[in-house]
């Protein structure tokens, strides 16, 4: 299951008790003072870490909580600092305060991270002729956390027209394919070694129009798409269910346009699928004058022309 937002609460380590101490020997019948500061409590540090494609593991464990700093002991001996709390998530994901709204980082490379809710500091130890303290408090917060793919590909299409098809002739991927709409309830992510390079693409599920309003589940998808460089718009030429190309090309990037600007401006690549069958190669030449731009006619499903393709999204990135 693709899961790509999560909420989740913190609860960081106070610190610990200062001691309050004092040493006497046969010489120092009054005592001196000796007590030792209290250690720090756990901060909670989320990292990101390529291994991970998902925030699935937060539906089920959405609290975190830091342990506390150790005490301080007599001899100005110091309490132990807890260890921090380490909170793994998928590249490409981004940490919101649920208080304020602000982001407080986006963690798009392996090993970023950042500290979202601090230990509290260790009590003061009667060491230094005043009173021991207890420890400070530990942050307490909920965050946000909201995933974006890494990407360098995006397929971009309306359902049903092969994109499941497509990612899983051109990449490591098996999506499920079936011969009905959204099919796809979730990106999938494949790696394609072209002859050019090696590069990541995207499986977006199937848009619809009003996607950009949030018909559907489209605003949940396009966001997907924002962190793409190259777009492969892939047409249904076939016309499947009595659909027109034209329209349909139309009408995607109507809908991207809606919904970001940034977005609609991605290169993209278009793509006539399903070229085998009845009907195909007339509705192309349609296209082509409606369109005027350069298209790339492939067959998915005998990956006919997929080769030439990906060598020219590869040069295209």
């Amino acid at each position: 299951m693709f899961i790509d937002g999560a909420r989740i609460n913190l609860k960081a380590g106070s610190g610990g008790r200062g001691c309050q101490s004092l040493y006497r020997d046969k010489y120092q019948r009054q005592g001196i003072p000796d007590g030792g500061p209290g250690g720090k409590g756990a901060d909670i540090i989320v990292r990101a870490d390529r291994n991970l494609l998902t925030l699935l593991d937060f539906q089920h464990h959405r609290h975190f909580f830091g342990a506390n700093g150790g005490q301080g002991s007599g001899n100005k001996k110091k309490g132990k600092n807890a260890q921090d709390v380490i909170v793994r998530v998928p590249l490409g994901t981004i940490i919101k305060d649920a208080a304020s709204g602000s982001i407080l980082r986006d963690l798009d490379s392996d090993g970023e991270q950042v500290v979202v809710a601090r230990g509290g500091a260790g009590g003061r130890g009667n060491s230094f002729h005043r009173d021991a303290t207890a420890g400070e408090p530990g942050e307490d917060k909920i965050i946000e956390l909201n995933l974006k793919l890494l990407a360098d590909v995006g397929v971009i299409g309306f359902p049903n027209a092969g994109k499941s098809t497509l990612i899983a002739a051109v990449s490591n991927a098996h999506p499920k394919i079936a011969p009905y709409p959204f099919t796809t309830t979730g990106p999938i992510l494949g790696v394609v070694n072209s002859s050019h390079r090696k590069f990541v693409i995207a499986d977006i599920p199937g848009l619809i129009q009003g996607a950009s309003a949030g018909r559907g589940l489209g605003v949940k998808f396009l966001k997907h798409i924002e962190r793409t460089t190259v777009l492969i718009h892939l047409i249904d030429m076939a016309g499947f269910d009595g659909r027109n190309p034209v329209q349909d090309y139309k009408d995607i990037n109507l809908e991207l346009k809606n919904y970001s600007r940034q977005v609609y401006k991605k290169p993209q690549i278009i793509c006539a699928n399903k070229m085998d069958l009845a009907g195909a190669d007339e509705n192309l030449k349609r296209f082509k004058r409606a369109v005027k731009k350069t298209v790339y006619p492939v067959s998915a499903l005998n990956k006919e022309g997929t080769e030439e393709l990906m060598d020219a999204v590869a040069k295209k990135i």
